[in-house]
């Protein structure tokens, strides 16, 4: 991942990024050699990724048991119009660029089958997603038999994290009058990037 300096973020927020997002992009090897990649959410544990695939999911049955693999988790992200810029109007001197958040995680890649470890990535997923639900949802509350029918349907994947990089790219190489304009230029369809953008000054 290319990280200039002026954009570089520290574990610290990569982690919160990963985990207000939830959601990623996993590529892994597989067994014949070619790239396979899975969108799906994965959880923070510790120093690992959970997460789980159908089992007809090529990344359950072809890929290697701990391959080298990556996911890629992107925040809010957006094109900016040089029509942004203060500078627009002073000099001219200015081109359209792209604002995004995106973190790069990698290691290696567990296969997870063992039937008490697959439905222990299930029940943490479920509690942490439906955490912020009045009235959250477990998987105890379906039928038992139900629950384990569906868990002969998945396989369990655990990314043990040995490094990752992210990029925080908001325009903080601008003047401050740049970014200020950048920031109210997303702010009415792309509030989510203004706020971020903000929070940099």
């Amino acid at each position: 991942m290319y990280v200039p300096p002026a954009f570089a973020i520290d574990e610290t927020e990569a982690r919160a990024l990963m985990a207000a997002v939830g959601f990623c992009t996993l590529v892994s090897r597989s067994k014949a050699g070619g790239l396979m990649a899975t969108h799906m959410p994965m959880l923070q544990d510790g120093n690992r990724l959970i997460g789980h695939v159908a089992k007809n999911n090529p990344h359950g049955h072809e890929a290697s048991d701990l391959c080298e693999s990556l996911a890629i988790f992107t925040g809010p992200e957006g094109y900016v119009s040089p029509s942004f810029y203060a500078t627009k109007q002073e000099t001219g001197k200015v081109v359209p660029t792209w604002n995004y958040r995106a973190v790069h995680v990698h290691g290696k890649l567990e296969i997870v089958s063992e039937r008490a470890a697959l439905r222990a990535i299930v029940e943490r997923l479920t509690e942490h997603f439906e955490a912020r639900r009045p009235a959250p949802w477990k998987v105890s509350d379906a039928p038992a038999d139900y629950v384990e029918a569906l868990l002969n349907g998945i396989t369990g994947v655990v990314l043990h994290i040995e490094r990752m990089e992210g990029a925080a790219k908001l325009s903080q190489n601008k003047t401050m009058a740049d970014r200020e304009g950048v920031a109210a230029g997303f702010a009415a369809d792309n509030p989510a990037l203004s706020a971020a953008i903000r929070e940099t000054f």
